[in-house]
């Protein structure tokens, strides 16, 4: 029975993310979201019948599947044409934050024409992909000039390589916090991040990379290399800026200093190369801005907000609700940190797991590769509940059946209510368990 159970996991994940990676049309929902319950179906028959003492098949599992999206051409995602236009941009000798794609004429910029431009999904706006991503678009625009579909494997090489660190980093964090190796599987075979990350080429990969070295290094007190790494994070993706707070009193008394003023340093080392073309400053900062004050996409607060502005004044106030979420969330989770009184490592990943849902819970925008930390850092801990919204928020596919895309407010809805009480019920299940259960959390 678990035998068979293991290998009908085993195909049902492979033929999930197959058809996901290679055959699916984003616009055609019911067979996106068929495709990926089964592979979630296999997902959970290898993590329920899975030999938890012999995970190197589903390891190598994991290995071949991503192997084989490198080659498909992102099919759930557009942002693979931006990437590639700030790509050729830079290789021209232009800051990509400086003017938006539409400010450039027809063959003005080699590599970035007009038929790339049509298909960005917002040429009217600045870039906002900070410089360790905007370093692999050019490298990836230098290595296949000509080539859209060679550009994304290229940077698709690198996001299989993070990955590959991320596996391993993933080993040696849960060995060393004396908790099951198993748990790996709950981020390595999640068909989200499968056909996200690899597949789609989303760089939280590459943020999650780095930061979990940060988390390595810091559990072996090399504290420079702790913030050289978490400083790559920041310049791969912004959002790790926010986990900085839970660190203050667990290096208090150590290397506080060495190491804020590493990450400081280093992450203006990397900006420094943008930061002295024209334009930067404004172009990234209006960048920010619209992305709180102008993006809305499967939101929870945001919408209930917004539907209270509708109600008040009669239309969408998204540039007064949008800034007032974000400094609720940046306040929110410093006061979390300040109170967080434990100074250990192995407590880090819950904390910043809270971080993480404090920010997505006041986002306007929630795509489902947002998704990847709360999925890797709950290995860390007994909650569950992002596993199963990694599943549900498959459902924001239905939004692009339409064009222009139009969500269904009913299934978000269903998302967050899902979501909601299955993480009241593990609440409510772990204040019964003993506290050393609690602390260990289940196998898997």
């Amino acid at each position: 029975m678990r035998r068979a159970a293991r290998l009908g996991g085993a195909l049902l994940l492979t033929l999930g993310v197959a058809y996901l990676g290679f055959g699916v049309d984003r616009t055609d929902f019911w067979s996106l979201f068929t495709a990926f319950t089964v592979a979630f179906a296999g997902y959970l028959l290898i993590i329920r019948y899975g030999d938890g003492h012999g995970i190197r098949r589903w390891v190598a599992l994991g290995i071949l599947l991503r192997v084989a999206l490198l080659f498909a051409f992102p099919r759930l995602s557009d942002d693979v044409y931006r990437f590639i236009w700030d790509g050729h941009l830079i290789l021209a000798g232009e800051n990509p934050f400086a003017h938006p794609p539409v400010h450039y004429g027809e063959g003005e910029v080699p590599g970035a024409d007009g038929a790339l431009l049509q298909r960005l999904n917002s040429p009217e706006y600045h870039s906002i992909y900070p410089p360790v991503a905007q370093a692999v678009f050019t490298v990836a625009a230098w290595v296949s000039p000509g080539s859209w579909y060679g550009a994304a494997v290229v940077m698709k090489v690198f996001l299989l390589l993070a990955e590959l660190g991320t596996l391993w980093l993933l080993l040696r964090l849960l060995g060393s916090f004396g908790l099951p190796r198993s748990r790996l599987l709950l981020y390595w075979l999640n068909p989200l991040i499968l056909v996200e990350i690899v597949g789609n080429l989303h760089f939280e990969g590459l943020m999650l990379g780095f930061l979990l070295l940060s988390l390595y290094a810091l559990t072996r007190s090399r504290y420079g290399a702790a913030a050289g790494a978490m400083a790559l994070s920041i310049a791969s993706k912004l959002l790790p800026l926010m986990l900085l707070p839970f660190l203050l009193r667990r290096l208090w008394g150590r290397s506080f200093w060495v190491f804020f003023l590493t990450v400081g340093a280093v992450t203006l080392a990397l900006f420094l190369p943008l930061l002295l073309g024209s334009g930067f400053l404004s172009g990234f900062g209006n960048s920010l801005d619209l992305y709180f004050r102008k993006f809305e996409f499967n939101a929870s607060l945001y919408y209930l907000l917004r539907s209270y502005g509708f109600y008040e004044v009669g239309y969408n106030q998204i540039a007064r609700f949008g800034p007032l979420l974000a400094r609720v969330a940046a306040l929110t989770i410093l006061l979390v940190a300040l109170a967080d009184r434990r100074t250990d490592w192995r407590s880090l990943p819950g904390s910043w797991l809270g971080a993480f849902m404090i920010y997505l819970l006041c986002a306007t925008t929630v795509h489902p590769w947002y998704l990847a930390a709360p999925i890797v850092l709950s290995c860390f801990t007994p909650w569950r509940f992002p596993l199963l919204w990694s599943y549900l928020i498959m459902l924001t596919y239905t939004s692009y059946t339409t064009v222009p895309y139009r969500e269904n407010l009913w299934l978000v809805g269903v998302e967050y209510l899902l979501v909601a009480a299955f993480f009241l019920l593990e609440r409510r299940w772990h204040q019964k368990e003993r506290p050393a259960r609690v602390s260990h959390g289940p196998r898997l």
